[in-house]
């Protein structure tokens, strides 16, 4: 195996990719595929954990997903492309890392606190594997012995919760073979959804990174933007609009120039969305008709999923049997 340090991430197929994935994860993540040995991971057992009812969509979205990633540029030969489900070690390791997990533990993660104060009246949060989740996260990452987990700050208490549960073995056991992971974070710029709220799928606010030309166009159009602004001509406020929340990110190399004329009044909004248009357009093309080719091809994607199974299965069989034994249980 590579001696570089090692990643693991994934992502719960639950619905079609935004550029809100593309800015959080998946760009950084072609990135590190060059310095690191990677794992990218299809997390479809943690869908399954709200998505139960529908697990046809899982696995759908799940292969939509490794399209979608082979088409934005993960490459085969230089990451690891694999479904959490199709390596069984996962819930192996889950089961063993569960017997350690204080309730406590689970009780007081930021998450399961706000999912319980958000979504009250919600059946598909109150079981088993929603509570149990985190486990199965630090499971996932401690089976690749991951040096670096990639995550945004928000995900910052899983990986410490994952730090802690490392650490609860190693000391049970006497051991250090399982790794401590550290975080690399990912640099994002807070992107809004089309309307201004949080983007969620929910909302129908999000731009997919397979989106046909003309819903870009439509869906730009549809943005909010300066509301005290009414004519052209009149001086605007950036900082409140969210087409110039999308220009500071997408249009980096003029978004100077356009807030300095949106202040002055010498940029009107349909303007600055032709430039918006031009620029996420430029961006999504080659992805959209990449993914096409990839989803015109199934054979050559499960081809790319099995070898990526069967290199995850090898290194996870390899770690689990050095945890068994140093607990005296292999």
């Amino acid at each position: 195996m590579s001696e570089r340090k090692v990643i693991l991430s994934g992502m719960r197929p639950t619905g079609r990719l935004h550029l809100g994935n593309y800015l959080g994860a998946l760009q950084n993540w072609v990135k590190l595929q060059d310095e690191y040995q990677c794992f990218f991971e299809i997390a479809d057992w943690h869908a399954l954990m709200s998505d139960y009812k529908n697990p046809s969509d899982v696995c759908e979205f799940g292969f939509d997903m490794a399209c979608v990633w082979l088409a934005v540029g993960l490459d085969p030969e230089r990451c690891v492309i694999f479904r959490q489900s199709d390596v069984k070690e996962h819930l192996e390791l889950f089961f063993i890392l569960s017997t350690i997990t204080p309730l406590g533990w689970l009780q007081r993660c930021p998450t399961y606190k706000e999912a319980l104060e958000n979504l009250k009246e919600s059946e598909e949060i109150r079981n088993y594997s929603f509570l149990g989740y985190p486990a199965l996260q630090a499971a996932d990452i401690a089976l690749y012995r991951a040096n670096f987990v990639p995550v945004g700050v928000d995900q910052l208490p899983h990986l410490e919760f994952t730090r802690e549960l490392v650490r609860r073995f190693n000391h049970l056991y006497k051991t250090d073979i399982m790794v401590e992971p550290n975080e690399i974070l990912n640099k994002v710029d807070k992107l809004s959804g089309t309307d201004g709220r949080k983007m969620s799928k929910s909302y129908g606010n999000t731009i997919y990174l397979t989106e046909e030309e003309k819903d870009i166009k439509k869906k730009i159009n549809s943005m909010v933007t300066d509301p005290a602004r009414i004519h052209p001509t009149d001086k605007g406020h950036p900082q409140v609009c969210t087409v110039f929340n999308y220009q500071s990110i997408f249009s980096e190399d003029e978004k100077d120039e356009i807030e300095k004329k949106c202040l002055e009044g010498k940029i009107g909004c349909v303007e600055c969305k032709k430039i918006l248009n031009e620029k996420l357009s430029g961006l999504i093309t080659p992805i959209r008709e990449k993914y096409k080719e990839f989803k015109k091809n199934p054979e050559k994607v499960n081809n790319i999923l099995e070898e990526g199974n069967r290199q995850a299965a090898g290194q996870a069989c390899k770690n689990l049997a050095a945890f068994k034994k140093e607990m005296g249980y292999g």
